[in-house]
C-alpha cells in the first residue's frame, strides 16, 4: 500500500534541472536509500518531499493523517532548549504530555515539600497514563543513552557539533511518523552508534527515505534503491550490493542501444549521400527520421571523475614519532605515543568523537606542537591535509580561481600534463560552471572541489579528516582506487567502515584515557578482534561470580589432573569453538544474500542467535577448563 505518491515533480536550480518530471512512490515499511552524484539534487529532493521546499511542477499526494519527521544534514536547535525538551519538540498531543511531566517532575525535584507541585505531577502522571506516553518516555530515554547522550536536563547549547547531531537523531526517531527522512544520519557519527543505529532502523515501524555516504549502512538498511541522474530517477529493487549489478545491466544496455543508434545513423546518412530523390513522402520521411536520431541525447558518456594525478618523490623517511603526550582539560588523549610511518603505508585512526583523533592528525601536520615528545618529518614530505572542516574555502572565489590557487597546470601519474580547467571537467565541474561562486555550490559540491584542490598540489603525503562526509558513493568509489594505486602515504581518520576496510592495512584506535592500540589489518579484522576480547572477559566475569562461594573449598581439594571426560572436552572445545564461528560467519552471508526476504532472513536470524548463544557457552566452557589446567600445572 502506497503511503505517498510523487507524480511529475519539476524542478530547476539556476540553469540546471534536478528533477524533469519525475514520479515515484513510497510503500508502508519500505526502506529507500537515494544516492546520486553531488549537486544532482538528492537533499533538495528530501526538502520537497518534506515539505520545507517547493517545486515549480508536479504533486505530491498522501493521506490527510500522515506525518513525515525530517533529519536534515546540519540540524539547527533552539539553543535556551534543554536535551529532553528539543527531543519532546511538536505540537502532537503525546510531545505535549511529555514535555509537560517532564517539567512537572522537574519543578517537584526542585521543591519535594510544595503540595501545588506534587499535585501537578501526580495529575501528569495520570495523563502519561491516559497517552500511552511511558513507553516513548522510557524510548526517548534509552536512545538518548545508546546515543551516549546522559545529562537529559542540560540546554543545547553547550553541545559540541556531534552532540547536536545525536540529539536530532533522537528528536527524529522518538517523533510519531509515518515516513522518516534522514540525509547522512552517519555523519560525526562513531561506529558504535552507527553499527546500534542499523539495528533500530531495522525494526523501525514506518517507512524510511535516506542519503547516506555509507555504504555498510546503505547495504544493511535499504531494501529500495532510488538513483537521481540528469535529472532522471530510476528505481532497484533490493539493497545497495543489488543495485550495484542492476546498475552495470543497464548502463551496459544504455551502450548497446547507443550503438544500434550510430550503426542505423550510419546507414541512413549513407543513403542520404548516394543522391536518393528526396521529394516522394517516403523520403522525407526518411530524412526526418536521420534528423531525429541525430538529435537524440546519449546518456552513455556518464561524468566519471577521473583522479590520476601524480605526486612528489617520497624518501625513506616518512614521520618518526617520538613519545608525544597531548591532554585536554587536565586529561590526556595521547599518552606517551611513539610510532614510525613507512613509505607507502596505510594507516587509519579510529575511536569514539572527541577521543583525540584529529588532533593527533593535526600534531602530525605540525598545526600544534604536543605538550611532550616529537614528531620528526622528512625531507621530501610533501603533506597534503583534506581536512573535515573545508577551513580553506572562500565562498567569494570562483570554482576555476580556487583550484588555480593551488596549481595551474599539474603532472598525472602517466605523465601528461593538465590544466585547471581541464582537472575541473574531470571532477564534474563543466565550464559553464567553473566560474561559478563557490557558495553557490552543495555542500557535497564543495567536498568534491576540495578533494580536487588538495590533490593538485601532488601531495606524497596525505592526510584525510572524515573525506567521506558528504562526498557521494561514486566519488568516493573513485578516491577508493585512486588511494589503492597512490605511491605516497595515507592516514586517515573515519568512522567509514567500508572506505576503512577498502583503504587501510594498518590501524591506530584510540581506546580511551589515552591509550592508542596499534593493529595490522583493516576495520573488520579489528572489530572481530576486538569482540572476542570483549566475550572472553565477560565470560571471565561470569566465571569469577560464579566460583567466588567455591573458592576456599576448591584451594582445598586441588585436583591433580583432569578427569577423563573433562580431558576429552578440553581437546575438543578449541575446534568446537572455531567451527561455531565459522557456522556464524556463513549465516552472516546468509543473511546478506537474502536481500528483502523478511521470512528468509528472520529464520537465519533466529539461527544466527541460537549459534551465539552455543558460542557463548562455549567460550565460558573455554575459560573454566584453562583456568582448571593451569592450576594443575602450577601445583605440580
Amino acid at each position: 500500500m502506497s503511503l505517498l505518491t510523487v507524480e511529475n515533480l519539476y524542478k530547476t536550480y539556476g540553469e540546471k534541472v534536478l528533477f524533469d518530471h519525475i514520479s515515484f512512490a513510497v510503500s508502508e515499511q519500505q526502506r529507500i536509500g537515494l544516492i546520486g552524484v553531488n549537486g544532482t539534487g538528492k537533499s533538495t529532493l528530501l526538502k520537497v518531499i518534506a515539505g520545507i521546499e517547493t517545486a515549480e511542477e508536479g504533486d505530491i499526494l498522501h493521506a490527510k493523517q500522515f506525518n513525515i519527521e525530517y533529519l536534515p544534514q546540519n540540524p539547527e536547535f533552539e539553543e535556551e532548549l534543554t536535551v529532553l525538551e528539543q527531543i519532546y519538540y511538536g505540537d502532537s498531543q503525546l510531545m505535549n504530555v511529555l514535555r509537560d511531566y517532564e517539567q512537572a517532575l522537574a519543578d517537584l525535584e526542585a521543591d519535594p515539600e510544595n503540595t501545588a507541585k506534587q499535585e501537578r505531577f501526580l495529575t501528569m502522571q495520570q495523563k502519561m497514563d491516559e497517552s500511552d506516553a511511558w513507553e516513548a518516555n522510557t524510548l526517548a530515554k534509552t536512545i538518548l543513552t545508546k546515543l551516549n547522550i546522559t545529562n537529559f536536563t542540560q540546554s543545547v547549547k553547550g553541545l559540541s557539533g556531534g552532540q547536536k547531531k545525536r540529539i536530532a537523531i533522537a528528536k527524529a526517531l522518538i517523533q510519531p511518523a509515518d515516513l522518516l527522512i534522514l540525509d547522512e544520519p552517519t555523519n560525526h557519527l562513531d561506529n558504535e552508534t552507527i553499527e546500534w543505529l542499523e539495528g533500530y532502523l531495522s525494526q523501525y515501524p514506518g517507512a524510511l527515505l535516506l542519503v547516506t555516504h555509507d555504504r555498510y549502512f546503505l547495504n544493511r538498511v535499504t531494501n529500495r534503491i532510488f538513483e537521481l541522474d540528469k535529472g532522471q530517477l530510476y528505481t532497484y529493487d533490493g539493497n545497495y550490493e543489488l543495485f550495484l549489478e542492476k546498475k552495470a545491466e543497464r548502463e551496459e544496455k544504455e551502450i548497446l542501444d547507443e550503438r544500434k543508434r550510430q550503426n542505423l545513423l550510419r546507414r541512413e546518412l549513407a543513403w542520404l549521400r548516394r543522391g536518393a530523390k528526396a521529394r516522394s513522402t517516403k523520403q522525407k520521411a526518411r530524412i526526418g527520421r536521420v534528423e531525429k536520431l541525430q538529435d537524440q541525447k546519449s546518456d552513455t558518456a556518464n561524468g566519471q571523475i577521473d583522479i590520476a594525478i601524480g605526486s612528489a618523490r617520497l624518501g625513506n623517511k616518512v614521520l618518526e614519532i617520538e613519545d608525544i603526550t597531548e591532554f585536554y582539560e587536565g586529561k590526556p588523549l595521547i599518552d606517551h605515543f611513539s610510532y614510525i610511518v613507512t613509505p607507502g603505508e596505510r594507516l587509519g585512526i579510529i575511536g569514539p568523537n572527541g577521543s583525540g583523533k584529529t588532533t593527533l592528525l593535526n600534531i602530525l601536520a605540525g598545526r600544534i606542537h604536543p605538550d611532550s615528545g616529537t614528531v620528526e618529518t622528512g625531507q621530501t614530505v610533501k603533506i597534503g591535509y583534506y581536512t573535515q572542516d573545508n577551513v580553506e574555502m572562500d565562498g567569494e572565489l570562483r570554482v576555476v580561481e580556487y583550484i588555480k590557487e593551488a596549481a595551474e597546470v599539474i603532472h598525472t601519474a602517466d605523465g601528461q600534463v593538465i590544466t585547471a580547467e581541464q582537472m575541473l571537467e574531470r571532477f564534474l565541474f563543466p565550464r559553464d560552471v567553473q566560474w561559478t561562486y563557490i557558495r553557490k555550490l552543495s555542500g557535497g559540491e564543495r567536498r568534491r572541489l576540495y578533494l580536487l584542490r588538495t590533490l593538485m598540489g601532488e601531495p606524497n603525503v596525505l592526510f584525510l579528516d572524515e573525506p567521506t562526509n558528504d562526498l557521494d558513493t561514486q566519488t568516493l568509489t573513485i578516491l577508493e582506487a585512486y588511494l589503492e594505486n597512490f605511491p605516497g602515504v595515507v592516514i586517515t581518520v573515519s568512522h567509514d567502515r567500508y572506505f576503512l576496510d577498502r583503504v587501510v592495512d594498518h590501524l591506530i584506535a584510540f581506546e580511551g584515557d589515552g591509550v592508542i592500540r596499534r593493529f595490522e589489518g583493516n576495520y573488520t579484522e579489528y572489530l572481530e578482534v576486538r569482540n572476542k576480547e570483549k566475550e572472553a572477559a565477560l565470560a571471565l566475569e561470569r566465571l569469577k561470580a560464579k566460583d567466588e562461594p567455591k573458592k576456599q573449598q576448591a584451594k582445598k581439594e586441588r585436583p591433580k589432573k583432569l578427569s577423563y571426560k573433562e580431558q576429552q572436552e578440553w581437546n575438543e572445545i578449541e575446534d568446537r569453538i572455531a567451527s561455531l564461528e565459522e557456522q556464524l560467519e556463513s549465516l552472516q552471508k546468509q543473511v546478506e544474500e537474502a536481500g528483502n526476504d523478511f521470512d528468509k532472513v528472520q529464520e537465519l536470524y533466529q539461527k544466527q542467535q541460537q549459534i551465539e548463544q552455543e558460542l557463548e557457552q562455549a567460550m565460558e566452557r573455554w575459560t573454566e577448563l584453562s583456568l582448571l589446567v593451569e592450576e594443575i600445572e602450577s601445583s605440580k
